[in-house]
């Protein structure tokens, strides 16, 4: 059996938004909430999985070619919140409003990508930023923070990033980073 590696794509965040995220995260105080560590704060726009190490260049291949059909967009923050259901929370997110060109992008890489697609489900443009322990209670009474001004994460690039389990947190690293580098807002080539 080959090697294999566990990768997503996701949009990076600039320094000063995974600093204001981290903060955030850190109001909500219960021994059931894990924080993501600040260096993994990201964007996912479609998670892989384990694949085999060999099918590498074909991921890179694909995402560099998506680069180049989507223009950079701009997301902005809706509400910190536990989610994704608010009735049977998982973590802590940072919810972006939702976005065509977000939604685009993550469509065409989700469908460029997988054995098999499921377009049925809206994406949400979102950051973890804590997740719940799973052999806690789910904390209850979790307040949604709303910006006291607008906050927004402009996507400029994207990359292909590689996961190592560990405890308590995983490790994230970026194996290659593409611009977007498209003419036209809605992903299209003119």
């Amino acid at each position: 059996m080959g090697q294999t590696t566990r990768l997503f794509i996701a949009a990076p965040l600039p320094d000063g938004l995974k600093q204001f995220f981290t903060e955030q995260a850190s109001r909500y105080k219960s021994d059931a909430i894990r924080q993501v560590p600040t260096e993994n704060l990201h964007l996912t726009l479609y998670f892989i999985g384990n694949v085999p190490a060999s099918q590498l260049p074909a991921i890179e291949d694909v995402t560099a070619h998506m680069a180049q059909q989507f223009a950079p967009f701009t997301l902005y923050l809706e509400a910190i919140e536990p989610g994704p259901k608010p009735r049977s929370p998982r973590l802590i997110w940072a919810r972006f409003k939702n976005q065509p060109d977000f939604a685009q992008l993550s469509r065409s890489l989700t469908q460029a990508l997988s054995d098999e697609p499921s377009l049925n489900r809206e994406p949400k443009p979102h950051v973890t930023l804590a997740r719940f322990r799973k052999d806690r209670p789910v904390p209850h009474d979790l307040e949604t923070h709303y910006p006291d001004a607008p906050i927004t994460l402009q996507v400029n690039e994207i990359a292909v990033w590689h996961s190592e389990l560990g405890s308590p947190h995983p490790r994230y690293c970026i194996l290659q980073r593409y611009p977007l580098t498209g003419n036209h807002p809605d992903g299209k080539t003119v």
